[in-house]
């Protein structure tokens, strides 16, 4: 996501087999790692901010010619893009980024008519979910962390994806959907 080299070719390709792009989908990243701030290495540093931010810088810089008006942006973030975590500070900063950067690519992009908003998931069901690496206790901490009392599905979040890129949400720029089933606390 980061190599813009690679990032070109992937989309050069994209326009071969499919002709246009009409939606872009910046879902990659690297899920976080609780280390205190003292702790915390240049490699860790390195690592999810070429990701989780720049990956998408160059994934959109490199879409962005090829999208015409109607076509939309949409970012994940995360719930630790709107209310930090301790010891996930590297985390919450690529996230809230995240969050500033569709922001203000929603007001720069909107006047050609292309539509940049964000999710951002809470306790999502996912194999990589480090709480659901953990098991027992971390996996009933994050089902009673919210209101509904149980994980959200990956396909919620595709759900929220696809309205946002459709004509439902047409009137729908600059936001930001939290998908966490009402995070307690």
């Amino acid at each position: 996501m980061s190599n813009t080299a690679q990032v070109e070719s992937f989309v050069s390709a994209t326009l071969s087999t499919l002709g246009s792009i009409d939606h872009v989908f910046n879902c990659a990243g690297v899920n976080p790692t609780s280390i205190p701030l003292e702790s915390t290495t240049d490699t860790y540093w390195d690592k999810l901010v070429n990701t989780n931010l720049k990956g998408v810088f160059v994934v959109t810089r490199t879409c962005l010619p090829h999208l015409a008006a109607g076509s939309s942006i949409v970012n994940v973030s995360s719930i630790s893009g709107i209310r930090g975590s301790a010891m996930q500070s590297v985390y919450c900063t690529t996230k809230f980024g995240l969050i500033g950067m569709s922001k203000s690519l929603a007001l720069e992009l909107g006047p050609r008519g292309i539509r940049v908003n964000t999710v951002a998931p809470g306790y999502i069901d996912t194999p990589t979910n480090a709480g659901i690496v953990k098991g027992g206790e971390a996996v009933e901490r994050m089902r009673m962390g919210n209101a509904l009392e149980r994980l959200g599905t990956p396909d919620e979040v595709a759900d929220v994806v696809a309205f946002l890129m459709g004509e439902g949400a047409r009137y729908v720029n600059g936001s930001v959907v939290e998908i966490d089933g009402g995070l307690r606390g």
